[in-house]
């Protein structure tokens, strides 16, 4: 059947239920607690039975009935017998930096949706990696097959697939290992002071706006290293490695310092020179999950980022004329919370 939200198939009974959302609205509530307490027509211990069936998902991952949720995050429940998402394949073409037979890296560009969800249930990243990987729908999560790790819609730069299920468990142990290099390059408003420094602060759904992420107590902890590449007159291009890898990371750490990416309309400053966050994923590093080989690729800045960069450059006197900050009360206690910042 076809899911309304997803715009994808189900292989399973015609009866199965698609997957519904529930917003966490308490928070460190028990997972099985939350699930009985919002879906009335389930017990505590057929929402434990959904739970270790593999049918739950938190913020994406699968937990334990007992697992504390953080207000705000996302829990899908899949209510009907195991069923698996059938994404179409589409014809959309990828910049493969590298392939073999246990995996593909990309340079994903702007605008691109990593996997479907709500609101974009197709012309996705999965939706092409299944037309050049036509065997990848069996590997892993139904809805992100082979996804090791994700880029928001509007950052660029290196990801990697994974194209077997052997291959999938290698790279996501290195990502849980903390052994993958991840370094990006943005461009951020002000010039970060010192110019070499970490910021480690613990990130969490935003308890005004659980669309949001941000800098909370109770957050999960989120290590951010930095240094300034190029210092313009009221702006900078800055390389971010990170430690962790919670969402929204490095947007929410650079306007928490008081100097948010360029073009992000959610953390703090718009810019005429540029309609998304100038952040990119510039080089990805790890070890090949069939032979132990350190692979590192690198992808180049992307052209709208280039721009902006030259215009930087050629007007040292105002490189920040064409930007303005945004007013946001949400914004603001972002900024508020730069104290938590180490």
């Amino acid at each position: 059947m076809t899911d309304p939200e997803f715009g994808a198939v189900w292989d399973s009974d015609p009866a199965a239920l698609p997957p519904t959302e529930y917003l966490v609205d308490r928070e460190g509530e028990r997972l099985d607690a939350f699930m009985a307490r919002r879906i009335e027509t389930l017990s505590r211990t057929a929402a434990r039975r959904l739970i270790e069936d593999g049918r739950v998902r938190v913020d994406g991952s699968l937990e334990r009935p007992s697992f504390r949720l953080d207000f705000g995050s996302a829990v899908v429940v899949w209510p009907a017998a195991p069923a698996r998402l059938l994404t179409d394949p589409e014809p959309i073409p990828l910049d493969v930096l590298y392939e073999d037979a246990w995996l593909i890296v990309i340079n994903k560009p702007a605008g691109l949706a990593v996997h479907p969800a709500p609101g974009q249930p197709d012309g996705t990243l999965v939706n092409a990696l299944l037309a050049h990987c036509p065997d990848l729908g069996a590997i892993g999560d139904a809805v992100r097959p082979g996804l090791v790790h994700r880029l928001d819609k509007d950052t660029t730069g290196v990801m990697m697939i994974a194209k077997q299920e052997p291959a999938l468990r290698h790279l996501q142990d290195q990502i849980k290992n903390r052994s993958v290099e991840k370094r990006y390059l943005c461009v951020t408003a002000g010039v970060p002071d010192p110019e070499v420094g970490a910021i480690e602060a613990p990130i969490g759904r935003d308890r005004s706006d659980p669309t949001r992420m941000a800098i909370i107590d109770g957050g999960k902890p989120a290590r951010t290293e930095y240094r300034l590449r190029e210092r313009f007159a009221d702006a900078a291009l800055v390389e971010a490695r990170l430690i962790t890898g919670r969402t929204h990371q490095i947007r929410v750490h650079m306007a928490a310092l008081g100097h948010p990416i360029v073009g992000d309309h959610i953390y703090g400053i718009r810019s005429a020179l540029i309609d998304r966050q100038a952040l990119h994923a510039a080089a990805l590093g790890f070890r090949h999950p069939g032979d132990e080989r350190v692979l590192r690729f690198e992808a180049p800045l992307p052209a709208d980022m280039q721009a902006l960069i030259t215009v930087m450059r050629e007007r040292p006197a105002s490189p920040t004329a064409a930007l303005r900050p945004s007013a946001s009360r949400s914004a603001r206690l972002t900024r508020h919370r730069a104290r938590l910042v180490r």
